[in-house]
């Protein structure tokens, strides 16, 4: 038992470190995303899938559960009572539209466009501020492990860093000049 829970405990400090990257990270599903997979998956900011792509933690019906951190990011991303069937059930066949629909991918592209999809994706949130992109992922990831009131004053606090970088003055100069901002990420 002690082997298997460090096993577990370092799988899990290693996609933590995926999720807690300052910068998004997407994960592009263009085949299948089982297990480690999808836990992988999961540990990303977007995830973007083709259509003909499946998903699942089949883990229960080798005998073991999710270790990596998927029984918690899967109840996070489509609720408890999903999440309990999908990781019971030990499905397998879980289609890229119905994952889109439950809220455990982003998006769904034609089938071997998934990736091209994601780089899409990236360019455009490439062209958003990168402070502010950073301050918002922080504000949701530490936000949804507060109650309303202290994630919103978490929010108020980052909306005032961010305000008060160079990149907030580009974007609002801008928007007013009717031009693409040129941000420096300061």
């Amino acid at each position: 038992p002690l082997e298997g829970r460090e096993h577990a405990r370092r799988g899990q400090a290693l996609f933590d470190r995926v999720s807690n990257l300052p910068v998004p990270t997407i994960a592009a599903i263009n085949g299948f995303a089982y297990g480690g997979g999808l836990e992988l998956a999961m540990a990303c900011a977007l995830r973007v899938a083709a259509e003909n792509a499946r998903m699942g933690l089949p883990e229960t019906s080798l005998g073991i559960l999710p270790g990596y951190g998927g029984t918690q990011r899967l109840a996070r991303l489509v609720g408890p009572a999903r999440a309990m069937e999908l990781v019971l059930t030990a499905e397998k066949g879980l289609t890229a539209p119905e994952a889109e629909r439950i809220g455990l991918v982003n998006r769904v592209f034609p089938a071997g466009q998934a990736l091209s999809g994601a780089l899409g994706i990236a360019r455009k949130i490439a062209s958003n501020g990168p402070v502010a992109c950073r301050y918002a992922m922080e504000a949701i990831r530490r936000g949804l492990e507060m109650p309303l009131a202290e994630g919103q004053l978490l929010e108020a606090t980052l909306f005032g860093l961010c305000a008060a970088t160079s990149d907030t003055k580009e974007g609002m100069n801008a928007f007013l000049e009717k031009r693409p901002a040129r941000f420096e990420g300061r």
